[in-house]
């Protein structure tokens, strides 16, 4: 199943004519998530505006076939330069923006380079959170406004707790990422008891797409795929193929995010499919999708295995199904295609630099 990507001729034409626009403000929009969600909201006739950070290169690739020159009238997407870091930059852009909905998913969101960076992922990931709630609860005292709140949070919070995993299970977390988004998610919580904010914590569950970053394990899998198929690469390494992961399509998720927010008070779903998969699987399926065996190109580096493993992520997503009618799309297999024919995609491209002498071919084993 072939994802189709939204036209930005498409968002223009859905633009809302003269009716106010209701604000956005996405910190990640540079993101796999911030991307489909900066869509979902364009098309639903939004402002979005988006924090990004200052960098020597360009950042913005999963944004480009939306972007529109902001000198445009039609321009409904914003960028700001900021930082979770920032505390006055946060502030600044909620007190000039003044959004209507604050999506917060920015983050060091690996989890295996927490464990090599944990002050820098517990500063932005946890810290972070709590300098955006911050500037959102300034604002709103100051104003008068209400201002709705998102919270990106995630199933890696569950850990060592066995699944299937929902609202009332309890949080074990596994690694300085994990403990970073348990942070977040109670000072969410503490806001919106504690200064009646509309604020809100999504649990999501693995979500992917062909839009992952390739450091993650299944777009390792999926982009190792396309060039052993195309001839660019003979062998992939990974580390532990045993954990199970309930993996869904990113696209589905953000309008969970979007309807937790549409809700008349504020509260905390899992966003899930209720099924999982191992790595193995993954790898059983998306190699068999292209007529290969795994096992002829993938080795395990012992590098890849993490100080404390999570073994098993399944999710409960029966809440936000009754509650805000949301389930998901795509399926398993319908992911895994996604994705596998995408980078197929991709690789016959990097075919063409390596023939013609652009790239080298032997940077991969």
């Amino acid at each position: 199943m072939a994802h189709k990507p939204t036209a930005f001729s498409d968002l223009v034409a859905m633009a809302p004519g003269d009716a106010p626009l209701k604000k956005a403000l996405i910190t990640g929009i540079t993101g796999q998530d911030g991307s489909y969600l900066t869509e979902f909201l364009l098309k639903k006739g939004y402002e979005v505006h988006g924090i990004i950070r200052r960098s020597s290169n360009f950042n913005t690739q999963r944004l480009e076939h939306i972007y529109i020159d902001p000198h445009n009238s039609s321009a409904r997407m914003k960028l700001h330069y900021g930082d979770l870091s920032d505390a006055s930059s946060l502030r600044k852009w909620v007190d000039t923006i003044c959004p209507d909905e604050v999506y917060n998913l920015g983050a060091q969101s690996h989890v295996g380079v927490s464990f090599e960076n944990p002050d820098y992922t517990a500063d932005v990931v946890a810290t972070g959170a709590l300098r955006l709630l911050e500037a959102v609860r300034i604002h709103v005292q100051s104003t008068g406004r209400q201002v709705k709140y998102y919270q990106a949070g995630s199933s890696e919070m569950y850990g060592a707790t066995p699944p299937p995993q929902d609202e009332t299970t309890v949080f074990h977390p596994r690694s300085p990422y994990a403990v970073a988004k348990v942070a977040a998610h109670f000072y969410t919580v503490n806001y919106r008891e504690a200064y009646g904010l509309f604020a809100c914590n999504g649990i999501l569950f693995n979500h992917e797409s062909p839009r992952r970053g390739e450091n993650f394990v299944t777009r390792k899998i999926t982009r190792a795929i396309g060039r052993i198929k195309i001839g660019l690469q003979k062998k992939l390494f990974l580390g532990n193929l045993k954990a199970s992961r309930d993996w869904g399509f990113a696209g589905d998720y953000v309008e969970g995010m979007w309807l937790m927010l549409q809700q008349e008070k504020p509260d905390d779903y899992v966003l899930a499919t209720e099924s999982s998969y191992t790595v193995e699987e993954f790898l059983e399926e998306a190699f068999g999708y292209v007529g290969l065996n795994w096992r002829d190109h993938v080795e395990i580096d012992p590098r890849y295995f993490r100080p404390s493993e999570v073994d098993n992520l399944r999710g409960s997503a029966q809440k936000a199904r009754e509650r805000l009618g949301w389930q998901p799309k795509v399926n398993f297999k319908q992911l895994v295609a996604m994705m596998v024919d995408g980078d197929l995609e991709r690789a016959k491209r990097e075919k063409v630099l390596v023939d013609n002498g652009y790239i080298d071919s032997h940077q991969q084993p």
